[in-house]
């Protein structure tokens, strides 16, 4: 069984954010906006129902989704777009394909010694993100 991420975690690094954004097709103003915040993470497991909240002082972000079930998702105050995204586990990783306008779109989460790493990935850039836990958990 994969380490568990739920947890409470804060930024620490955000790697080619910007790159990604434009991949997205975010504005620029969206993107000087979203390149000055610092996101939190909250991972929380209900069941067999994960829910992963991206929360900042600009929006909140809550994506709630069952391992092995695809489901549309509308990715509402980030590009607006909807996809249709399954997320698997492959090895260690929580992995999410998100099908729609854009090609090799997706996401994924692990745990590496005590820390949350996040990869975004759309049409060929990638933004590495790496989260600590919050200490007061």
């Amino acid at each position: 069984m994969p380490a568990s991420l739920c947890g409470t975690w804060d930024m620490m690094s955000n790697v080619n954010f910007e790159g990604y954004m434009i991949a997205l097709g975010i504005s620029p103003c969206l993107q000087k906006i979203a390149l000055r915040l610092k996101q939190r993470k909250v991972i929380e497991r209900k069941g067999d129902l994960h829910i992963i909240k991206t929360l900042s002082a600009f929006r909140t972000y809550t994506l709630s989704f069952k391992v092995g079930q695809e489901f549309q998702e509308f990715t509402q105050g980030l590009d607006n777009r909807h996809v249709k995204s399954l997320v698997t586990w492959e090895g260690n990783k929580l992995v999410c394909e998100q099908i729609g306008e854009r090609k090799n779109r997706g996401w994924a989460h692990w745990i590496e010694e005590d820390k949350l790493h996040l990869e975004l990935f759309c049409e060929g850039q990638v933004c590495k993100q790496v989260f600590k836990k919050n200490v007061n958990e």
